[in-house]
């Protein structure tokens, strides 16, 4: 999770997600975690290159019709929002807390590291996720969970005869 909001290249996404996953498969295994990378670079930077030579202030016109050619793109996030998400089994939590915290070295400003008390990646707390599996009004799909809406016919209460 960022602290600041900021602008993060391409180049930093995937360098950190190259990290995470490089040292989560060395320690955990490549069969015990899912990465995530949450935030996606759409954003286009581009540049205005001026000349440097001699005789470059008559090749140019400066500030004139300045819209630059695309140099790469980035993703604008905000404080708060989250970067990557990696669910794991119990036994590797710590060693994916520090694949994060190797992964944090590749952005600049801050970031956080936050143990979520979500079910995977779902948006059901694990309690309520274990007793919605129970009563089945939860199916698993993949990495997600899909809700199963009571149908049929609507049943009439009986009334007790006093």
């Amino acid at each position: 999770m960022t602290d600041e909001r900021e602008q993060l290249s391409s180049e930093a996404l995937e360098a950190a997600r190259i990290a995470c996953n490089k040292y989560l498969t060395k320690y955990a295994g490549k069969d015990s975690f899912h990465l995530r990378i949450r935030a996606h670079p759409y954003h286009v930077l581009r540049i205005n290159k001026m000349l440097s030579c001699a005789g470059a202030d008559r090749l140019q016109t400066g500030m004139r019709h300045a819209f630059g050619k695309p140099q790469g793109v980035v993703a604008r996030v905000k404080i708060g929002q989250i970067l990557m998400s990696v669910r794991c089994k119990k036994a590797h939590v710590e060693t994916t807390i520090e694949a994060l915290r190797r992964a944090k070295f590749k952005f600049p400003g801050r970031q956080k590291i936050v143990i979520s008390k979500k079910w995977g990646f779902t948006k059901y707390n694990t309690a309520e996720y274990a007793q919605m599996r129970r009563e089945g009004t939860l199916i698993t799909d993949g990495n997600q969970a899909k809700y199963v809406a009571k149908r049929g016919r609507l049943v009439v209460p009986e009334e007790k005869d006093e």
